[in-house]
């Protein structure tokens, strides 16, 4: 049971301190993890950015990801869409609405500025815990077209299931915790707050820790 995200991102940093000096590029799968790449990125000198995936929900139970897409519009579909009920038809469908959001959040986090190129750098992506793994295996597919030189996977908990799967896609996994019993991520945690747009824009724009704000 981690106290909260800060805490849960505090115990990955150390983890992850292998890359410390390499200025690692941190990236969030928004919204929960924001706060935690944040504080990894600061810890391991590193810079630190959003990759903007969205799961794709299953028909009857929008909180089970049937597979996820990223900005391109690349989609991943879980082993078990078909006999979630996720067909062709409903999977474009609900590719369009969730297309809709990510381009809708590029436009909110990033307005003034393009993401920050990963070629050629040490990627990590974290995310507060996975369920699936969907959006966490379609966000490291994105990356890896982005070619960085090594890309690595941060969560502080996931089922053994998922994390196996997960790692044939990273060329490093790093979780804290897999537990036997497995129900939601957010029950490894004491608070497990809904993490809002504003505060994710609030993170973007503030400068790392140590420098001096932009004029």
């Amino acid at each position: 049971m981690f106290r909260d995200r800060e805490e849960a991102a505090g115990l990955l940093a150390q983890r992850l301190a292998t890359y410390k000096g390499q200025h690692p590029l941190v990236l969030a799968i928004p919204r929960g993890a924001v706060v935690m790449a944040k504080i990894i990125a600061e810890e391991l000198g590193g810079d630190f950015d959003v990759v903007l995936v969205r799961k794709l929900g299953a028909p009857y139970d929008p909180e089970l990801a049937v597979g996820s897409v990223d900005e391109s519009g690349r989609t991943y579909l879980s082993p078990f869409a078909a006999r979630a009920g996720a067909d062709d038809a409903y999977i474009a469908k609900e590719r369009a609405v969730q297309l809709g959001i990510l381009r809708q959040r590029r436009h909110q986090y990033t307005p003034i500025r393009p993401p920050i190129e990963p070629a050629g750098r040490v990627v990590i992506i974290v995310d507060d815990g996975l369920a699936t793994g969907a959006t966490m295996i379609s966000a490291l597919h994105a990356l890896r077209m982005l070619h960085p030189t090594k890309l690595v996977c941060a969560v502080p908990v996931s089922p053994r299931d998922t994390l196996e799967l997960v790692r044939q896609h990273a060329d490093d996994v790093v979780c804290l915790d897999t537990p036997v019993s497995f129900q939601a991520v957010g029950l490894f945690y004491q608070r497990f707050p809904q993490v809002p747009d504003s505060e994710v824009i609030e993170l973007l724009r503030r400068p790392p820790e140590g420098t001096a704000p932009a004029p």
